[in-house]
């Protein structure tokens, strides 16, 4: 896990939607899935990291 991403968002979904944040600066809309083993991913546009909750995830993966 690199240390030096962008921005890192805690979020309690397996599957998280990204579109930059930045409105019309932002980028198209991805869906990402967060990976079990890791427990986050990153943004393949902006390099924003999702970071899983554990103790409050919605069992949806």
């Amino acid at each position: 896990m690199r240390d030096d991403a962008p921005e890192t968002q805690i979020v309690t979904s397996w599957k998280v939607a990204c579109d930059g944040g930045e409105g019309a600066l932002g980028h198209p809309r991805v869906w990402l899935t967060i990976p079990a083993d890791i427990g986050w991913v990153e943004c393949g546009y902006c390099d924003k990291r999702y970071v899983i909750d554990r103790e409050h995830a919605h069992d949806d993966h």
